[in-house]
């Protein structure tokens, strides 16, 4: 996994929409948003078959944590659409943890999507520590430590003071 190629690869998407709007930016993309009301324990996946990007989403959610899915479903977009297109229908979920570096840039590309380096910097430099910058910037703590570790690969000079929960979508229940 290269961090600075999935900020890249955030970033370069934040700039070409002129925002941090997952749902403007899947649009962008050409992904069509799909809203199920028969998902039970699914939050959204990403699939890719036929030529075509497809996101489907609980429709269950709230605005907060819709970003947080469709921008990790967009990550799947970014970093593995070929893997999809192997087989043809093959399908990615928050859930599927069979593959968790699979899972992780994705969680990393939506934390990059979703959260701007200099602002949870600043809250860093301030001394808020990550409930308070999670709570700053209306995001989960989870993404907000993803978002750290990034930033520390980045080259961010900051301290995490406990591990992620990488796996944090999987005990979410709406």
């Amino acid at each position: 996994m290269n961090s600075c190629e999935i900020f890249s690869q955030a970033d370069e998407l934040v700039k070409h929409s002129g925002g941090r709007n997952a749902k403007k930016i899947a649009e962008m993309l050409g992904i069509r948003i799909y809203y199920r009301s028969d998902f039970t324990n699914l939050l959204g996946m990403y699939t890719y078959q036929w030529k075509h990007r497809m996101i489907f989403i609980s429709d269950r959610l709230g605005d907060e944590l819709e970003q947080m899915v469709l921008a990790h479903e967009i990550g799947h977009d970014q970093r593995h659409r070929s893997l999809a297109a192997q087989t043809g229908l093959q399908e990615f979920s928050l859930f599927r943890m069979n593959n968790s570096r699979i899972e992780y840039e994705a969680n990393a590309f939506a934390a990059h999507l979703l959260l701007d380096n200099d602002e949870v910097y600043s809250y860093a430099r301030q001394g808020y520590d990550v409930v308070q910058t999670a709570s700053a910037m209306n995001s989960d703590v989870n993404l907000i430590l993803i978002k750290i570790q990034e930033m520390m690969k980045l080259g961010y000079e900051m301290n995490i003071p406990f591990e992620t929960d990488s796996r944090f979508f999987r005990k979410i229940r709406r």
